[in-house]
């Protein structure tokens, strides 16, 4: 009988340290959460929440993990998931703030650049959610197609012409602000 206790111990201590292991892994991984997050809903302290909730309940489920799987694709996907239902619980759209308002000077080629990134948030806010998503994942994080296929469970194609159609949509979203502003 003290034989399989202690077979027990031992199995219980390497269950703890293994998730201890993939909780340094999941902490690991905060600050590329926050950038996903923060693509994801444009608005910083909305993106902190997104990702500590994302923390939060990978830590509480990491016994759902499968080993030798992508984590960041897992942690990604349950980030993903948590704003599609922050968004449709909360059915409101997603609110740009202004310039952060830090004095600049009078430099025009800086105004310029404040300008457009201004116009591109709006721009981006404006399209369709799953094309915002596209956009953020291949071009915002430096997914590859395929890696942004895999995340969000659609076919190559389609992340391919959703890229398509959101570059199509930004484009006479920026020219038509550039137009308003001559």
């Amino acid at each position: 009988m003290k034989g399989v206790d202690m077979d027990t111990n031992r199995k219980n201590a390497n269950q703890s340290s293994v998730s201890a292991e993939l909780a340094r892994l999941v902490a690991d991984e905060r600050a590329y959460l926050r950038r996903y997050a923060l693509g994801l809903c444009h608005d910083i302290s909305l993106a902190d929440d997104l990702a500590q909730e994302c923390m939060e309940r990978a830590l509480t489920r990491l016994h759902l993990w499968q080993n030798g799987t992508n984590l960041r694709a897992w942690l990604s996907t349950m980030l993903r998931n948590l704003h599609i239902n922050g968004l449709r619980r909360h059915r409101h759209h997603v609110r740009l703030d202004d310039c952060d308002g830090a004095d600049l000077g009078s430099v025009p080629a800086r105004q310029i650049g404040r300008m457009q990134m201004r116009d591109l948030r709006r721009a981006l806010s404006r399209l369709p959610s799953d094309q915002r998503e596209m956009v953020v994942m291949v071009a915002l994080r430096g997914a590859s197609y395929e890696q942004a296929a895999r995340n969000a469970k659609i076919s190559v194609g389609t992340v391919k012409s959703r890229l398509s159609r959101a570059r199509d949509t930004l484009r006479r979203l920026m020219e038509g602000e550039m137009e308003a502003r001559a």
